[in-house]
This record gives structure tokens, sequence and C-alpha cells, in this order.
């Protein structure tokens, strides 16, 4: 019976050790199971003693959080003093999930448990959100959506905001992909390799995505390249009425819609637009 105390003990005291010497991830649940996602500091920051703002990064439809341009605005951020964190949607990189089975709301789903957990970080003194293709259109509907909730982030930019998905759905063309919108199959296949499922196809074309986003009246940046041959400019526009005097569109000469181009202009445009809402 003693050995077998001291044992308990000793495994108490090495959990306690462990929990104290190893780095604990919390985890983030979505939709479709766990979130992949990666926290950018500040060089030298203390997250014990100090505090900074933050900036939720969305990546694109069949990106990543490790595909540009997230890690060099992440990199850009934390130069100036701005924390980021960045994740895979469900089916996408890391993350748990079938690209198959993703849906915009299951999206908004994802955006929602990583600004809760970032709202439980001490060191983070404001929020802002930014969104690059179909990210975009989720960082834009999570900040009206929170807005409906008397929450109201920091501050917003879209990068080439794919709303464009909703007309694509609606007129049976996504990416090379063809097909009935009023009956799409169980799913189709963009470019051969990647799955979008029928459920995906049918609420997109539902999506109110400019009258959900324009409920956030802070300020908004929209970074939008001239030689964009996925997403049209139009889509930038039209966020622009949607919002109205508080947003600024920027058209990017020379850039494309991956943001190979002129990335380094537009993570510097980005990291002026936060400097300025954090009043860094």
């Amino acid at each position: 019976m003693r050995q077998f105390v001291n044992y308990l003990l000793l495994t108490v005291l090495g959990l306690v050790f462990l929990t104290g010497c190893q780095a604990q991830k919390a985890s983030i649940r979505g939709p479709q199971g766990e979130i992949a996602y990666k926290v950018t500091l500040p060089e030298g920051f203390d997250r014990k003693t100090e505090q900074c703002p933050m900036v939720i990064l969305m990546h694109g439809i069949f990106s990543s959080k490790d595909y540009g341009p997230m890690p060099q605005l992440a990199k850009g951020l934390a130069k100036a003093g701005i924390a980021s964190i960045r994740f895979d949607f469900d089916g996408h990189g890391k993350s748990e999930g079938r690209k198959q089975d993703m849906t915009i709301e299951k999206e908004l789903a994802d955006a929602r448990a990583v600004w809760d957990y970032v709202q439980g970080l001490h060191y983070v003194n404001g929020v802002g959100l930014l969104g690059h293709s179909q990210g975009g259109v989720i960082a834009s509907m999570s900040a009206g959506r929170l807005v409906g909730e008397s929450i109201v982030p920091s501050g917003v930019v879209l990068i080439a905001p794919g709303s464009v998905i909703k007309e694509a759905c609606q007129g049976g063309k996504f990416f090379n992909a063809r097909f009935d919108p009023k009956d799409p199959p169980e799913y189709i296949r963009c470019w051969g390799l990647y799955k979008l499922g029928r459920e995906y196809l049918v609420t997109t074309q539902q999506l109110d995505i400019y009258g959900t986003a324009a409920a956030y009246q802070g300020p908004v940046l929209l970074l939008h390249g001239d030689r964009d041959g996925i997403v049209p400019m139009w889509c930038s526009e039209r966020y622009l009425e949607a919002y109205g005097p508080h947003a600024t569109l920027k058209v990017v000469e020379g850039e494309n819609h991956t943001i190979t181009r002129r990335r380094k202009q537009v993570v510097a445009e980005t990291v002026e637009f936060f400097k300025g809402v954090f009043g860094r």
C-alpha cells in the first residue's frame, strides 16, 4: 500500500513537472474538429508582463496558414509590434476534416472559434481581422456578425476578397469545374484535385455577403491587384460601396491573386493600416 501511495505521488509530481516545463498549446475546435494554428509574437515580447494587439489571419480556399502571403504578413506585423494568429480552415492544411465537407458557415464557425480563443489571451489588448480571397469573405462576414453581438473588431483588411464565389456557384462554374447550379452533384473537382461538396455549392448561392459585412462600421482596407485573374476587381468595388466612407480601396499595380509580384507592398500597406488602427 505504501509503495502504491508513493507511486501515485511520483506520478502526480511528474505530471506537474511536465506541465510546468513544456509549452502547452490550447486546442481550438471547429465544426469538423481540431483547428491547426500558429501564433507569431513581436521579437522579445513577454506575454507574461506585456500586452499587444493581435490580427487574425484567414487564408483562401484550397490554401493554408503556411502559404503566402500569410507567413509574410505575420512577420511584417510582428516587426511593427503586432501579434498575429493564422490558422487552417477545416479540411485545409493540418486542420481536421475534409475539403469536400467545407462550407462558408463552417468556416465562419472556425473563425469564431479562433476569435473566442484570442479573447482569452490576457496579453492581447485589441483584435483585427484579415482575410485573403475566400478568407476575405469570412473576415468580412465575421466582423459583421460580431457587430450583431455588440463586439467590434479594431479593423479589417480584405485582400482580393473572393465574393465572386456566390456568382460562381449560381452560374454553375467554379474555377474549371462546371455543374448544374439547380441540382449540383455530390461534389465537383476543381483542377482535378480539390473536391467541393454539394452543400457548399448550394448554400453559397444564398449568401448575403455584402449585407452581412456592411454591419461593420469600423475602419476597412481593401487591397486588390490589377492583374488578378481569379477574383475580379468588382468584388472589392462592391465591398467599397457596401462599407461606405470608412473603407479605402487601394489597387496594387501589377499584383496577381496569389500576391507574389508585389508582396512587400501588400504587407507594407497592411502593416501601416493596422499600426494606425492600433495606435502603434
